[in-house]
């Protein structure tokens, strides 16, 4: 850290201020750190991980947001690596639950849901469908699909009207991508983004396979991860700092933060894209700066964790898994902690079942989504000994989950836009990242790359 006169104060400079202490902000400060970069990290929260928050309910821990790493997720587990942070597998030994259209349970192992003969047939034909697109995407550049305009001027309720008239084959393509994914209802973002949620994760295969995307877990939770990385940055990290100004030129810029000014050649805003505007810059962001994120907006999603005495669905043969197109929780899974004699089940309220939930009281809520528990796994789903939700959509830090995604037809419109810097100011998160889009391996990866774009840009110029 230096300091230069302004006026008659000094004012302190550092070679890059890091705007937000989730994954995307920590990983980039670690980097330039390591590098010998003179950092400073300011965190609106009184805590670090953004997205990531572990909290004891009941004398357990509970995973509020993000948890699972999956095989394709390279960077995140070569930093997990890194900061010595074991994982564990998921349970999953036993049967899958499928709650049909009528509501009835029904048991199935494997990848293959038990549907009718024909419907099945149009679900895997479907898939190899937004295979093959995907394979064609380089997702850090969705906008150079060689399908990008038309994918994106469609929504993807359209574009899955137009391959089948298959209506129980429509709504299982749709749960993997709407509600279990982006959050959002089909007909609010574009096939398009759907392709390119489907090429982040390497194909749509590795979507639709619980047993892939939802691979391993961190030992005392994902949270670890910022946790590590805030501890090895020291007071390199500022908590409950609200950054409210940032007054840029082509030379450096000066943040404030609590009526405090600090110097920086460079800033990283690690933000959500929708979150930018909470910060006045001046001079001001380009027009089409503003519009592209103006067009991006968060899913809507709430979690919720029961932990029972015992984890009785095991007894019955059943794995945990469930799936319910029609039902309230859409997905279920064992989310039993490593080594703990009590069993959890985690389950997902999404987009507009999210939005009714929210209209509920909160014992009204508790019974709704319980009940909807008890639709795979009987009665004893109904009297939890903890029951936890997650909150993210009532918090204005956040705004939602799991992230933000453009509307219809802007991704290819603005999405090559919230990539770009603006003089001196960089811009970042798992939002906008290509591989790893929406999870914390993105927020990695969009970390490293700002790090090494600074060094490299400071290379340059030196």
């Amino acid at each position: 850290m230096n300091s230069i006169q302004k006026g008659s104060d000094t004012m302190k400079s550092y070679d890059t201020v890091v705007v937000g202490a989730g994954v995307t902000g920590l990983t980039c400060a670690w980097r330039l750190t390591e590098a010998g970069q003179d950092v400073l990290v300011l965190e609106a929260r009184d805590r670090v991980g953004g997205r990531l928050r572990t909290e004891d309910h009941n004398g357990a821990d509970f995973e509020i947001g993000g948890q699972w790493v999956s095989p394709d997720q390279e960077a995140l587990i070569a930093l997990l690596d890194e900061l010595g942070l074991p994982t564990y597998s998921r349970f999953r030994d036993g049967e899958s639950l499928y709650v049909d259209a009528a509501g009835v349970a029904r048991r199935f192992t494997g990848e293959d849901l038990p549907v009718e003969e024909q419907t099945g047939k149009e679900i895997d034909r479907i898939i190899g469908v937004i295979d093959d697109l995907a394979a064609q995407m380089d997702p850090d550049r969705p906008w150079e699909h060689p399908q990008a305009a038309e994918l994106d001027t469609v929504s993807f309720a359209q574009w899955l009207d137009a391959q089948t008239e298959d209506q129980e084959a429509r709504d299982n393509i749709a749960l993997y991508l709407g509600p279990a994914m982006l959050t959002k209802p089909t007909h609010s973002f574009s096939a398009l983004t759907a392709v390119l949620m489907s090429a982040s994760a390497g194909s749509f295969t590795h979507l639709v396979d619980a047993d892939f995307i939802l691979d391993k877990r961190v030992v005392g939770g994902l949270a670890s991860v910022p946790a590590a990385l805030a501890s090895r940055l020291g007071d390199r990290v500022r908590l409950s700092a609200d950054v409210t100004h940032v007054a840029w030129s082509e030379s450096g810029a000066v943040v404030t933060v609590d009526g405090e000014e600090i110097a920086a050649a460079k800033v990283v805003l690690a933000l959500p894209p929708t979150h930018v505007r909470r910060i006045r810059i001046t001079p001001e962001l380009p027009a089409e700066h503003r519009h592209a994120r103006e067009h991006q907006s968060f899913g809507l999603v709430i979690k919720v964790q029961a932990e029972y005495d015992t984890p009785f669905w095991r007894e019955a043969g059943l794995s945990g898994t469930g799936f319910g197109p029609w039902e309230l929780v859409h997905e279920v899974y064992d989310n039993t902690l490593h080594g703990k004699a009590t069993g959890t089940l985690v389950g997902f309220v999404s987009d507009l079942n999210a939005d009714a939930m929210g209209r509920l009281s909160a014992d009204e809520r508790r019974a709704a989504i319980l009940a909807s528990f008890a639709s795979y796994f009987g009665d004893a789903a109904l009297t939890p000994r903890t029951y936890v939700e997650s909150d993210w959509q009532h918090q204005e830090l956040t705004g939602g989950a799991y992230a933000t995604s453009f509307d219809v037809g802007s991704l290819t419109r603005w999405g090559a836009k919230l990539h770009e810097p603006v003089g001196p100011i960089r811009f970042g998160s798992s939002d906008i990242a290509g591989l790893g889009f929406q999870h914390v391996d993105g927020a990695v990866r969009m970390g490293t790359r700002l790090a090494r774009q600074l060094l490299d840009q400071h290379s340059v110029s030196s």
